[in-house]
């Protein structure tokens, strides 16, 4: 079958929806989602988001703390471009009715770690989902909305699969897992906002749909990628065989919450001075050290010290979810590991939201913008996804209509129904397994090699059934994993200093200049670009 969309937007998170809602008025959308509409990482987002909105705050207290996080390696001109914007994105949301919490003086603005102030303005400890059902609340009774859930992207059609000269993005073809039709869906316009890459880990805090699809996609129609080694561990997820990577927020240490070891002593004032308030993957690398130096399974964080009252209006899908597992968080602490949580890295894009190909745009978590450097200051992610998102549908609604080509329908007439589908199952645990071992909070040259070792197998083995049996949700999952993790360990490879969220014991100093580490397609330089 084949559509014939205004524009194709890629992934149904935050990024996606409020690109659509902007560009719905008048353009004809169409929006992928893998599952159904609700089921993104956005929705999964605790803390909330980082804006400038109290006038004790200002805009380069939010830079400074931004760049330092970032480990001095951030794009200056788009951390001040999503920064200055954060309160016109703020308000946007709270236009399309988001509840956030309110207090005498107003919104309710917390603290998370790397913060020097009070910015981050949430809806209690469930920002990410209250801000998802507004939005797809709208999306659903758009009319110019097409929403196609159940549905994956398989590959970008670029101007290069066409045969022609042009380096253009037309559109995807896209399957519909229910059915298994591969769908030809053209556009003038596409935006990637298909998330990040945490399933690439053997524990992270990321849902099942974060499989680095649109970073390699874009990867492989040609897009610059860079800054894949920053890989966010977040510090606190929470450890108990039935919580199936439950986030502790990074709000609940910013509310005053300690980490302690299994006797009741604090350990963060021995890695950083600001404690447990220090960033991400210092209090992530802090908490890795603890544990294997002492052989611990797990650490603990406590805030039992404050009332029971503000832990249950600040924190109540945290209360909730921990009594459910017989913790409760009013008199104990609770017991948590690090676990990969955000893509730092991804496809180069520029302020307005533009990849290297004509016609095809990236918002959110997949995108390289410049904004987190090296390591992403908490609750900036959904404001990077509302800023750029704004972005790409403004340069969208600006260009003028265009014609497409003819585009051939999706051939399957080579290949059958796979024979062993066991073989899927076998790579994606092997690969996730390794890349837990081999590439994650510390890492070696020795184990990076063993990783890419057991990466050029996977990749051979997973072209050949790629090339001979039917698309499957599953299988085209595990190709962009696998694709994705490549990138990583490359870029790892590329990296030869400690910066940010890449710690390297073979060189566990900054280098003086900091520089980002892109990746072209064809490249074969070992050297940051």
């Amino acid at each position: 079958m084949a559509l014939r969309f205004d524009v194709l937007i890629i992934g149904s998170g935050l990024a996606g929806q409020a690109a659509a809602l902007r560009l719905a008025k008048t353009h004809r959308v169409a929006l992928i989602s893998k599952r159904a509409l609700e089921d993104s990482a956005s929705s999964w987002a605790q803390g909330g988001i980082a804006a400038v909105l109290d006038n004790r705050d200002s805009i380069e207290a939010h830079i400074r703390d931004t760049i330092t996080a970032g480990a001095f390696l951030n794009d200056r001109h788009a951390t001040r471009f999503v920064i200055e914007n954060g309160r016109r994105a703020v308000d946007w949301l709270i236009e399309q009715g988001v509840p956030f919490t309110r207090d005498a003086a107003g919104y309710h603005l917390t603290r998370e770690g790397g913060h020097s102030a009070r910015r981050v303005i949430h809806v209690a400890d469930a920002t990410g989902l209250a801000v998802q059902t507004t939005l797809t609340d709208k999306v659903r009774r758009q009319p110019n909305i097409s929403i196609l859930e159940n549905h994956i992207a398989i590959d970008l059609i670029t101007g290069l699969k066409l045969g022609l000269a042009e380096k253009r993005c037309y559109g995807a073809y896209v399957l519909d897992s229910v059915s298994g039709e591969v769908l030809t869906i053209g556009a003038q316009h596409t935006l990637i906002a298909a998330g990040g890459a945490g399933k690439v880990y053997l524990y992270t805090t990321n849902p099942d749909t974060s499989t680095g699809d649109g970073i390699a996609m874009a990867w492989r129609a040609g897009c610059r990628v860079a800054n894949m080694e920053f890989i966010q561990f977040h510090p606190t997820c929470l450890y108990h065989p039935q919580a199936k990577s439950f986030l502790i927020s990074e709000a609940v240490r910013g509310e005053g919450g300690r980490l302690l070891l299994p006797d009741g002593s604090r350990f963060m004032p021995r890695h950083d001075a600001r404690g447990e308030l220090a960033p991400r993957d210092v209090v992530a690398r802090a908490i890795d050290f603890e544990m294997k130096k002492r052989g611990l399974d797990c650490v603990y964080l406590d805030i039992s010290h404050k009332p029971a009252a503000f832990l249950a209006e600040h924190f109540p899908n945290i209360l909730a979810r921990c009594l459910d597992l017989g913790i409760d968080i009013t008199r104990q602490p609770i017991p948590v590991v690090p676990a990969a949580h955000y893509t730092c890295g991804g496809v180069v894009s520029d302020l307005r939201a533009r990849t290297d190909l004509a016609g095809l745009y990236v918002a959110g978590e997949a995108s390289c913008t410049g904004l987190h450097g090296a390591n992403r200051l908490a609750s900036n992610s959904l404001l990077e996804c509302l800023v750029f998102a704004e972005a790409a549908a403004t340069d969208i609604l600006q260009q003028p209509p265009g014609d497409l080509p003819v585009l051939p329908a999706w051939d399957a007439s080579r290949v059958s129904d796979p024979d062993e589908e066991i073989v899927i199952a076998h790579n994606w645990d092997e690969l996730r397994r390794f890349m837990w071992d081999y590439v994650g909070i510390v890492r070696t040259t020795k184990r990076l090699q063993r990783a890419q070792n057991r990466i050029r197998l996977l990749v051979r083995e997973i072209d050949d059934f790629y090339s001979h049996f039917r698309v499957s949700h599953d299988l085209i999952e595990l190709r962009n994993l696998v694709v994705t993790a490549d990138l990583i360990i490359r870029c790892a490879l590329r990296r030869h200093e400690s910066r940010g969220l890449h710690f390297s014991r073979n060189y566990p100093d900054s280098l003086a200049r900091a520089s980002n580490t892109v990746i072209r397609r064809h490249s074969r330089s070992d050297r940051p670009d």
